[in-house]
């Protein structure tokens, strides 16, 4: 019965934890970039009043499933690292950019897209997205191009190590 299944895997569970993770994470990002918000913005739903709300609402759920996907990327390479006795400080790196654009996407820039979009004065004139608006998405996606990077990069690295 040995003979027949001595099929081992070369991957660890923590490598294994890393491809998944990261894979998830990516494609949960680019699911909620190119197709839930814009199919939100062409349906009309930015000129809503609630639009803020249902922004923040669903970027809120979503930041806390990026935070929990970098810490698991985090410690799963730091693990690997540990195990393995050469530590490969271009994926600590990157996991670590990997954690600060999550921190950066939860704490800063919703809340202040949220406070930005919300309308506070009852008298202020409808219409146009203001400049400050404009600034935030664009950090947003430079962001979001930089977590794309990082996460492919580690991606690509953590499947040829296989």
């Amino acid at each position: 019965m040995n003979a027949i299944s001595n099929f081992e895997f070369k991957r660890s569970t923590w490598q294994t934890a890393v491809m998944l993770t990261l894979g998830f994470w990516l494609s949960a990002s680019l699911v909620l970039d190119w197709v839930i918000m814009p199919s939100l913005y062409v349906s009309g739903m930015m000129n809503e009043g609630n639009f803020t709300t249902v922004g923040y609402a669903i970027f809120w759920n979503f930041n806390r499933l990026e935070l929990l996907s970098a810490g698991v990327v985090l410690t799963a390479i730091l693990a690997m690292g540990k195990a393995k006795s050469n530590w490969r400080f271009s994926s600590i790196f990157l996991s670590c950019l990997l954690l600060t654009v999550a921190l950066l996407d939860t704490y800063f820039l919703t809340p202040q897209m949220c406070v930005v979009g919300s309308n506070l004065s009852l008298f202020a004139a409808a219409g146009g997205v203001p400049d400050s608006m404009n600034l935030l998405h664009v950090s947003y996606f430079v962001l979001e191009i930089l977590k794309l990077v990082a996460g492919g990069m580690l991606l690509n690295w953590y499947w040829r190590e296989a």
